[in-house]
């Protein structure tokens, strides 16, 4: 089966699928076409490289080959990138099986090795490729671009294996959450601004942002280890500020304002929490076991915040509505 050419240039056609994917729009439509593609002009002994067909994976391992003459083995993981894809089950044993045997993998190179990105090492199990296929598995480096450096050393470096989320990386999450949340972060102040003036409108406001940018941006500094934690200890500090005017400008109704301090508070930590739980699905410090117990952990802690906030809310904005003391 011959090999597709590709090419390790990534022109303006790329630049502007990797803008589309981030923004979330037509998220599973950014996807090739698997099988085995060459860069460059791969002879028998040259490389062999397995990613996913998720474009975004793709050019980020051929266009970090400039110069090289490998082949790609691309699986069919449904446009899913290989860390979630490696999760999910499609970056998978079988899947890797399949491919090097549709491709005729065997007649194409004269080695039996073949080089997968660290980050899909969860879904693979290497003996058992080994045994069906003959070719052994070896794990890169975390990130493509150590890719030449990797090949040259002839081993993966400690640092090359150490996996990192630098500020870079969470702060291409921002645009597609924004994408996601983009009708409530619009449409829920305005309702709210019309039923009780600016104070809810601006609560909204500072749960959603707080969820969707400031969230991942303040991450690492965040004390305790769950994402969802984490999200509560935002959500409290975005929350603080509400408080304060409320209880400071409360003109003597001390309950009243100590009833709204206390609603925005337990309507900004669940709602940023909440949203900080969906960052587990774009962390590679995440775990399919660690986000399952986080959602049994905190899913009702954060409804039942969220009910008793909401429900004092509605009584404050009685209260203030009819006069009471």
């Amino acid at each position: 089966m011959a090999s597709t050419k590709t090419s390790s240039h990534l022109g303006g056609k790329e630049r502007w699928d990797h803008l589309t994917a981030r923004l979330g729009y037509r998220r599973m439509y950014h996807r090739i076409p698997p099988g085995l593609y060459s860069l460059g002009d791969p002879k028998e002994a040259s490389p062999v490289f397995v990613t996913a067909n998720y474009t975004l994976s793709f050019d980020a391992l051929r266009s970090s080959l400039q110069g090289m003459d490998c082949h790609i083995l691309v699986l069919d993981t449904k446009g899913i990138n290989v860390w979630c894809a490696a999760g999910k089950g499609t970056f998978s044993t079988d899947e890797l099986v399949r491919q090097v045997e549709e491709t005729r993998l065997k007649d194409q190179v004269s080695h039996r090795t073949l080089i997968l990105p660290q980050l899909g090492a969860s879904g693979v199990s290497a003996h058992e490729v080994r045994r069906k296929t003959g070719f052994k598995v070896e794990y890169g480096p975390v990130r493509a671009e150590d890719l030449p450096e990797y090949l040259r050393q002839g081993h993966a470096t400690e640092e090359m294996r150490t996996v990192r989320f630098p500020l870079k990386d969470r702060a291409v999450l921002i645009p597609v959450e924004i994408k996601n949340f983009i009708w409530l972060a619009v449409l829920l102040p305005i309702v709210l601004f019309l039923l009780g003036g600016w104070f809810p409108a601006l609560v909204s406001l500072a749960a959603i942002l707080g969820g969707i940018a400031l969230f991942p941006l303040l991450l690492p500094f965040l004390p305790s280890k769950d994402f969802t934690s984490k999200g509560l200890v935002l959500g409290l500090l975005l929350a603080f500020p509400f408080t304060v005017y409320s209880i400071w400008t409360a003109d003597g109704i001390i309950l009243t304002g100590l009833a709204y301090g206390t609603a925005a508070a337990l309507i900004i930590a669940p709602s940023v929490a909440y949203m900080a739980l969906n960052f587990t699905g774009c962390s590679t410090t995440a775990s399919r076991t660690g986000v399952r117990k986080e959602i049994f952990t905190y899913i009702p802690l954060l409804v039942g915040m969220l009910v008793i906030g909401l429900a004092l809310a509605a009584i404050s904005l009685l209260a203030t509505w009819q006069g009471w003391s």
